[in-house]
């Protein structure tokens, strides 16, 4: 067995947990991934990769392996959803990148975990496990023990990457995810006409929003509806429809694009308070296990992809030691906690009703493109304490 203090464990194998795992294996760690699930399918569709994350995935020589099925939008366009009106464009595309020095790329989901997932099964540093859920883990003073149905093994430090219903979470005593009071409905549909497009589409309308964009080198168009929802019904069911009332009233070029769905998945939206605790002795929490949060910033992969960056760096620098989870914890709640917060911000700001949404339409208005393309500078401009070389 090798030594226990250059052995990391990874509890989940979706982006954040390939990511972490590419991370440290740069920085010249050995990594066990555990992954419940007994293939890798990546649920959902569409996921935007804003210059923050962009950079880090460039240190792990990504980029040319994201550009063959990612899109780089040039603006996204937001609209009126009762008339189809434009009420802002930010810039994105050549603009975004020269300002941030990295692109802005939409990309599907499983795109994204595919050239991930061949990054981590090209690394002899990286042993990835499929159908191999922890089922105990007990921290010493100087490793964690794991047991799967198969592996018992030993690490210096247990990541728990194991999204929004992490049982890793629960174990250091943080709380149970809850629901948000928003639904995503989501879909793809192949592109219209052939035609990829190459802008991000946002319909605001009262008490829902649609995002429309292109994946998969733009063959396909993701579409996802978010309807504020006050049910507490967490399950996630097929639909053939979406539900009628939060889509009464809009316009018909919206309400076209909704009609070119054959199904549509509901995926009720649950977050995770950032101020719970993120890490404990020889445990730490990256991504949704850590802090889900509401897609109204399309921050949650990034914020997922930052953590990998910012815990990776601190183990290089402080091994695989308790001091060094408490410096990531340290470094990364001061970031996510804004972000979040600005999440569930705009989830009010998006679903306005009348009077108050022409107020807001007109402020943005007011701002024009190059002011809403610099207010995104907080976040699109994060760059990592450290990043592998």
């Amino acid at each position: 067995m090798k030594d226990d203090a250059r052995r990391i464990a990874i509890a989940g194998a979706g982006i954040a947990g390939l990511t972490t795992a590419l991370l440290l294996a740069r920085y010249g760690f050995s990594v066990e991934i555990f992954e419940k699930a007994p293939a890798l399918s990546e649920v959902g569709a569409g996921i935007q990769i804003s210059p923050n994350a962009a950079r880090v995935l460039s240190a792990l020589d990504l980029d040319t392996a994201l550009d063959a099925t990612a899109v780089r939008p040039r603006e996204v366009t937001m609209r009126s959803g009762r008339d189809n009106g434009v009420i802002a464009r930010v810039p994105l595309g050549d603009r975004l990148a020269a300002r941030q020095g990295a692109p802005y790329r939409v990309i599907h989901r499983a795109d994204l975990q595919a050239v991930l997932l061949s990054a981590v099964r090209a690394s002899d540093a990286i042993t990835l496990h499929l159908g191999a859920p922890i089922l105990e883990s007990r921290t010493s003073g100087e490793h964690v023990a794991l047991r799967t149905a198969r592996v018992t093994t030993r690490a210096g430090v247990l990541i728990g990457a194991d999204g929004v219903w992490s049982a890793l979470r629960r174990q250091i005593g943080g709380p149970a995810a809850s629901p948000t009071g928003q639904t995503a409905w989501r879909t793809l549909v192949p592109a219209e006409d052939g035609s990829a497009a190459t802008q991000v589409d946002l319909w605001l309308a009262r008490d829902a929003h649609v995002v429309c964009y292109p994946v998969s080198a733009g063959r396909l168009t993701n579409i996802v509806a978010v309807t504020a929802d006050r049910s507490t019904d967490i399950d996630t069911e097929a639909a053939t429809a979406l539900p009628e009332a939060p889509f009464r009233g809009l316009c018909g070029e919206l309400r076209t694009l909704l009609a070119r769905a054959e199904s549509w998945t509901r995926w009720p939206l649950c977050g995770v308070s950032p101020d719970a605790p993120w890490t404990k002795g020889r445990i730490a929490l990256v991504g949704d296990a850590a802090h889900a949060m509401l897609p109204f910033v399309a921050q949650g992969g990034a914020m997922a992809i930052e953590d990998a960056a910012e815990l990776a760096a601190a183990l290089a620098s402080e091994g695989a030691e308790p001091a060094a989870l408490a410096t990531y914890e340290r470094r990364r709640k001061p970031r996510v906690d804004p972000v979040w917060r600005e999440a569930r911000r705009l989830a009010w700001v998006y679903h306005l009703p009348r009077p108050a949404s022409l107020a807001r339409d007109a402020a943005l208005r007011a701002l024009g493109p190059d002011r809403l393309m610099a207010r995104m500078d907080p976040i699109y401009g994060w760059r990592a304490s450290a990043l592998p070389t």
